[in-house]
């Protein structure tokens, strides 16, 4: 088995332990550490987001840091000051929690203008800058964004270019039943999301992790396959209810993405499959309807299925 694959197959069964149901989230949030980029979680609060991060640092064997973001937070308070020792009159970098391998930021778009520029940085360049002087991120530093779809007083809209450095939105939508029914069971048998230390994980190495996005790398793709994707990017950009198409930097992501979907598939080589399975998750907060559009009740999610039934498969 494929590094990728087995990466994949581990996290599954040991994130079931915890996580009832989500496999497409829980899927979507693992290529993203696969393929060294940073996701938007939406759902409404008590959706397991938190439990989700925090659960597969421990699988993962990475460091773990949680910011609760308000609309007075300062870029200081996440990435860290010089404070003066007294005692030998030199100043000494007290790092924030951007100096991390996994980074949860929960409620975003609660975190004010300044400070979202400063997060930019870290999440597009993996560096932090302080005083004037650059420090290196984590080699695997990943941010997991989460926002609450319906709660807007005391917001701060993410800026286009900030949504753009997110590889992938994921949307957390209500479990079954079913599923349901099986949380309130684990929780009346002893579970406790808030003791997670009492549960004994099969952790994996990192150095699998970086194994694994060598993998994705590799993953070879057809001319056809180039020239597939790229019509469906310049699709988005004439749609008829679509102002603001994707950019060349989506038509990227949406190949990396394919490419780590490939991967966890235990295969070298893309097929179209892939791309489609990536579409969504990679193009869902990258275009911008029109005004028009949005009154008559079109989706972008609508749109891109769309969008994908009218570009011709290549064979």
């Amino acid at each position: 088995m494929s590094a990728a694959a087995e990466l994949i197959q581990h996290c599954q069964t040991q994130l079931k332990r915890v996580i009832v149901g989500q496999q497409e989230v829980v899927d979507h949030t693992v290529l993203t550490l696969l393929c060294g980029g940073h996701a938007l979680l939406e759902g409404v609060p008590g959706m397991a987001k938190t439990l989700l991060a925090k659960t597969l640092a421990r699988i993962l064997r990475i460091g773990y840091q949680r910011v609760q973001c308000t609309s007075d937070l300062m870029p200081a308070d996440i990435l860290g000051t010089n404070v003066l020792n007294t005692a030998t009159a030199t100043f000494a970098l007290h790092r924030g929690p951007v100096f991390t391998d996994l980074l949860l930021v929960d409620e975003i778009n609660r975190m004010p203008p300044r400070t979202q520029a400063a997060l930019l940085e870290c999440m597009e360049e993996r560096q932090v800058t302080i005083d004037g002087v650059r420090h290196q991120l984590a080699p695997v530093f990943t941010v997991i964004g989460t926002e609450n779809p319906i709660e807007f007083e005391g917001t701060y809209p993410l800026p286009e270019a900030q949504l753009d450095r997110f590889l992938l939105k994921i949307n957390i939508g209500y479990l079954s039943a079913e599923e349901e029914i099986q949380v309130l069971g684990n929780h009346h048998n002893g579970f406790d999301a808030h003791n997670l230390d009492r549960m004994e994980f099969e952790s994996i190495d990192q150095q699998h992790l970086l194994d694994a996005r060598e993998e994705v790398k590799r993953v070879r793709i057809e001319d056809a396959l180039f020239r597939y994707l790229v019509q469906l990017i310049r699709r988005t950009r004439d749609w008829p209810s679509v102002s603001l198409g994707a950019s060349p930097r989506a038509a990227v992501t949406l190949m990396l993405a394919a490419k780590g979907l490939a991967a966890m598939d235990g295969r070298d080589y893309l097929i179209p499959d892939d791309i489609k399975g990536a579409a969504l998750p990679v193009l869902r907060h990258r275009l911008l309807l029109k005004p028009e559009a949005e009154l008559e009740g079109i989706s972008t999610e609508q749109v891109i299925k769309d969008l994908l039934k009218t570009v011709e498969v290549p064979r």
